[in-house]
């Protein structure tokens, strides 16, 4: 059974929040890893039907693809759609190397198959880190 979760988007040093939003995922149990993919998919999924429906589309996902630059500045015509198996990976790439926090409620996700129960109210906070420059 579909269960409802809020996402809340944060970054370090950032000079706003991103904000939050419902993330609908497939269950009432999942883990890190499934978590980061329905996030990925659903936003990435967004991104690209307003891509094919031509509306002027900024990718906000929480990992960048490589190409995005060029889209953010194309015109219209030539947007390209994003994969969202890519950004899977990438997304799955920051985590490991802690480029992105993932918090459940109060509590610090450390392994892509920690599982955690979908409970009404649960917040996760995805927590962008920003390198420092020079270091």
């Amino acid at each position: 059974m579909p269960a409802m979760l809020t996402i809340r988007d944060e970054g370090l040093g950032a000079k706003e929040q991103d904000g939050s939003y419902e993330l609908t995922v497939p269950g009432e149990r999942l883990t890190i890893r499934e978590l980061i993919r329905e996030r990925v998919y659903q936003e990435v999924d967004d991104f690209n039907r307003k891509v094919r429906e031509g509306n002027d589309a900024r990718f906000k996902g929480l990992v960048r693809p490589a190409h995005v630059e060029a889209v953010l500045n194309a015109t219209k015509s030539d947007r390209r759609e994003v994969d969202w198996k890519a950004q899977f990976e990438l997304a799955i790439t920051a985590f490991e190397d802690r480029g992105v926090l993932v918090l459940v409620g109060e509590k610090q996700a450390t392994d892509l198959d920690e599982a955690f129960e979908v409970t009404p109210g649960l917040e996760v906070t995805f927590l962008r880190l920003v390198p420092l420059v020079g270091g």
